[in-house]
């Protein structure tokens, strides 16, 4: 008996952990790939919200915030990146203006 509480105590935790609010660093891309394919192989709309993630699945909803606006936005997995070092998420230019992103800058992220 003591096993199968440990064993759920676990599950409880890990599932915890998923839904744990993170910050992270984050830059945004608009229209210069407007157009283009993402890794998930849809066109990218700069004005749609999305985000590329490097390892997430495709198709991963994510509430992305600003702590300085105070405003989130959910956004959905749809490409491959950010390839720059530090960042660990690139925005639609639509999910950033949407949340008051200017430039790169720390955002929470966690799953829907």
């Amino acid at each position: 008996m003591t096993r199968i509480a440990l064993v759920l105590a676990s599950l409880m935790l890990l599932a915890t952990a998923a839904r744990a609010e993170q910050q992270v660093r984050a830059a945004w891309y608009g229209n210069e790939l407007r157009g283009h394919r993402t890794a998930s192989g849809e066109m990218f709309n700069p004005d749609g919200l999305t985000a590329a993630h490097k390892s997430l699945p495709f198709g991963t909803c994510l509430v992305v915030g600003n702590p300085k606006t105070g405003k989130s936005i959910a956004v959905r997995v749809n490409d491959r990146g950010p390839y720059t070092p530090g960042l660990a998420l690139d925005l639609s230019s639509g999910a950033a203006r949407a949340i008051g992103m200017r430039s790169s800058e720390s955002v929470t992220m966690r799953r829907c």
